[in-house]
């Protein structure tokens, strides 16, 4: 068979580190299945689990009706067409598509079709150990490596408890309880409303993370939101809030009235009223933003709105 110009990179699980070419016009099956193409010896994955299918330079994958799904760019599919770039989610196993011919690196073998360090194959406890401390994995790593829609899929289909914390500019934790999220914070600002702090935690995309033991706290506002409508919410927001970027200042800045005030407060809305109120007592967007019981995105278009019409001015 002819070679597709595209190879699996392995990004995290039992491959990390090594690479698969992808020929053209034919399929190639992911599961448990010990004589299928690449093998995945994990709970979270079925035996048949998803197949990649090719065909003259089109790429396919399609979940096989497995358990605990198929993830392309942190989003569960049943059959989507792949492109350079894309990455693939099965258990706790992450594959980047990437152009190009494998690196036939010395003292390599192939196992499954799948490149791996020979030293893996011959000492895996210590090359499991490698990976749990030095390379990305649910445990450690930076969202360059695993980016958060995958990491968070990671740990809900791994049905794992315990605490992820995410340093960027801010410190960010968000708790699972058996891969379920319960609550998220953000520089342990537990006067944020939890569901902002994760949808806002779920769009960064620079820093490093680490998987804590759980925290047996108890908070007064739990959330109790699906992963999908989580990630789908929070990415609906930060394509809303880049949007509107242009029409308020960053979220550091600080506005004040514009006074003497000469449009008329009756022509306001209720809810432009309160953000109103909240600007005159805080000022910061940032800190206007923790405060409103909005979303950051109503909250946004109401400051658009009070600056346009000359309510309210940068201080």
């Amino acid at each position: 068979m002819s070679s597709s110009g595209y190879v699996l990179k392995f990004i995290s699980g039992k491959y990390q580190g090594g690479e698969m070419p992808l020929d053209d016009n034919r399929e190639y099956i992911i599961g448990r299945k010990s004589d299928i193409d690449i093998v995945i010896v994990e709970d979270m994955v079925s035996r048949m689990h998803a197949k990649i299918m090719l065909n003259n330079g089109q790429i396919y994958i399609q979940d096989l009706g497995s358990t605990n799904g198929t993830f392309v760019n942190g989003e569960r599919i049943k059959r989507v067409r792949l492109k350079e770039g894309d990455r693939i989610l099965v258990g706790t196993s992450l594959f980047r598509l990437e152009k190009g011919e494998v690196k036939k690196a010395v003292g390599q073998v192939k196992i499954n079709k799948a490149v791996v360090k020979e030293e893996e194959r011959q000492q895996p406890q210590q090359a499991q150990r490698k990976t749990m401390l030095g390379g990305p994995s649910i445990n450690q790593g930076t969202l360059a490596e695993i980016p958060m829609a995958d990491l968070l899929q990671m740990i809900t289909v791994s049905k794992k408890s315990g605490v992820l914390v995410i340093k960027s500019q801010d410190e960010g934790k968000i708790f699972f309880k058996t891969g379920q999220i319960t609550y998220a914070c953000i520089n342990e600002n537990h006067s944020l409303n939890p569901v902002k702090a994760i949808y806002r935690i779920i769009t960064w995309d620079k820093g490093s993370y680490r998987f804590d033991p759980p925290d047996n706290r108890k908070f007064v506002i739990e959330i109790d939101e699906d992963l999908d409508v989580l990630l789908m919410e929070a990415l609906r927001q930060r394509d809303e809030l880049k949007k509107l970027a242009g029409q308020i200042p960053p979220p550091n800045r600080s506005l004040t009235l514009n006074t003497p005030i000469s449009p008329p407060l009756k022509e306001l809305k209720p809810e432009q009223l309160d953000v109103l109120q909240l600007i005159i007592n805080y000022g910061q967007i940032r800190a206007v933003m923790d405060k409103s019981p909005l979303s950051d995105i109503d909250v946004a278009k109401a400051i658009s709105h009070l600056l346009s019409k000359g309510y309210i001015r940068e201080a």
